[in-house]
């Protein structure tokens, strides 16, 4: 479910159908304020959704800004903005992800000690650092179908030993299979050079742009610059798949751990009760409030200089807003313009989150 004004699937007013980015554009100065309009050329700056993921997403990456203008240039219908988009996911449940790169030395022990992987080695290995990273994403993605099935079968037989640590790369290699095929390189990639994570409601990650990702299950919030460009390059078809060199040659390097990935909360002065908690990722675009309310139970959030978008993943109250009060529970979505206080008053155990920026 896509919640803002990207005209590719724009969110729409209720009762008229209106499409959000044609109400903005025809409010600017109201909704988004002087600010906004200067600072994000008078457009709703971020991209949020829910996404309820049953099977891998593909694994991809989001361009940056530099690439994304080149390819919007080269690919307007492909490639419909010029803008990159780094991303943050937050958790409402278990939610598995591959996300980032394993630290150095965790990805160089398996080639070390699995040798059916060894044949997607550079010659030159010493040192091992992220331009051999770099070449055996390029290897692998680049092998025929028949090697990629080849070794898969090779690992699949290698004792569970000798995985140490990373013995789960067992456990998930059928479950990517039976998903997608053995033919998938993308299985390879990210069982041996991206973390996996294992995240509960309300933790979360941040992705950069040129970071590679992948879902593999669960319900999360995701939010996003105001952008829909992806190149994708495995857990998908081959006819899907985007040009290998492209994808290899945009990579960067961070995160490169587990521990990078992870995005916390803090606490926010926009709470008036203290029932809030702010994602702020390292990007001017938005941060996002999560506020957690018992039944009986106030919050009000301070005037924000700038818009959002407010949603609820749980319960049920009242938002007032404006001098006016509207029903609020799960799946209601609100457009809140720069300068509105906010108060939520719940009637059953109520969750809202606000992506906003100012």
């Amino acid at each position: 479910m896509w919640m803002g004004d990207y005209p590719v699937l724009p969110a729409k007013e209720l009762k008229t159908g209106k499409e959000l980015h044609q109400i903005v554009d025809e409010n600017k100065e109201q909704l988004l304020g002087r600010n906004g309009i200067d600072k994000f050329d008078g457009v709703l700056p971020f991209l949020p959704k829910i996404l309820s993921i049953a099977k891998a997403l593909p694994l991809q990456i989001h361009p940056n800004k530099e690439l994304a203008e080149k390819l919007h240039k080269q690919d307007p219908e492909k490639f419909t903005d010029p803008n990159h988009k780094p991303e943050i996911a937050i958790a409402l449940g278990p939610f598995e992800v591959f996300a980032g790169w394993k630290a150095t030395d965790d990805i160089r022990v398996l080639f070390d000690v699995l040798p059916p992987i060894k044949r997607f080695l550079p010659a030159q290995t010493a040192p091992f650092n992220n331009e051999t990273l770099r070449q055996v994403c390029q290897n692998i993605l680049t092998a025929s179908d028949e090697e990629i099935r080849k070794t898969q079968d090779e690992l699949a037989k290698t004792p569970r030993d000798n995985y140490g640590e990373q013995a789960y790369i067992l456990d998930l290699l059928p479950r990517l299979q039976e998903q997608y095929s053995k033919e998938d390189p993308g299985n390879l990639v990210a069982l041996l050079t991206m973390n996996f994570l294992k995240l509960s409601a309300g933790d979360a990650i941040y992705i950069p742009a040129d970071a590679p990702h992948a879902y593999l299950s669960g319900d999360i919030v995701e939010c996003m610059a105001r952008s829909n460009n992806v190149l994708n390059t495995g857990f998908c078809p081959r006819a899907d798949r985007d040009n290998i060199e492209l994808f290899n040659s945009a990579l960067t390097f961070a995160p490169h751990n587990a521990e990078e990935v992870k995005l916390g909360t803090s606490q926010t002065d926009k709470s008036k009760t203290g029932k809030t908690r702010v994602y702020a990722p390292p990007m001017s675009e938005f941060n996002i409030l999560k506020t957690s309310l018992k039944e009986g139970e106030k919050e009000t959030i301070g005037a924000i200089a700038g818009p959002s978008v407010l949603f609820a993943t749980g319960g049920e109250g009242k938002l007032i807003a404006d001098g006016q009060t509207h029903d609020i529970s799960e799946g209601y979505v609100f457009f809140v313009g720069q300068g509105i206080e906010v108060t939520h008053e719940a009637t059953s155990e109520l969750e809202v989150y606000q992506a906003y920026a100012e």
